[in-house]
């Protein structure tokens, strides 16, 4: 009795060997490294101190740069905005220029802050 492979059943095969590799591959580098990006603007909501929000994220910045990797949106905008409380001006509109370079539809709600920090100062 001669047992031969139907083309059929080649095909299932090839699939089914083919799903088992594609599930062997190494995932995907993640887009943005997050560090403790979101317990920080969590910590932000809940009024914790603004100079340990700042260097918690000044830390995770060099642990990002030094492995190569992107900040997600916002972490420059935030960083500004911590700097604008503690009244680094420079240091804001660095973070606020980075911002906007890495993501450039941001610059809209960069400029939006930018206005309203420029004129919450003018009140004082």
């Amino acid at each position: 009795m001669k047992t031969s492979f139907r083309p059929c059943r080649l095909a299932t095969l090839a699939l089914a060997a083919s799903a088992l590799l594609a599930g062997c591959a190494a995932p995907a580098k993640p887009l943005y490294q997050w560090e403790s990006y979101q317990p920080q603007v969590y910590q932000y909501f809940k009024g914790e101190s603004k100079q340990a929000q700042i260097e918690a994220l000044e830390r995770d910045l060099q642990k990002i740069m030094a492995a190569g990797n992107t900040p997600p949106p916002g972490y420059h905008a935030h960083l500004g905005m911590l700097y604008a409380e503690a009244g680094k001006d420079d240091q804001m509109a660095r973070e606020f220029q980075t911002e906007k370079t890495l993501f450039p539809e941001s610059s809209a709600y960069v400029d939006f802050l930018m206005k309203n920090i420029k004129q919450g100062g003018s009140k004082k």
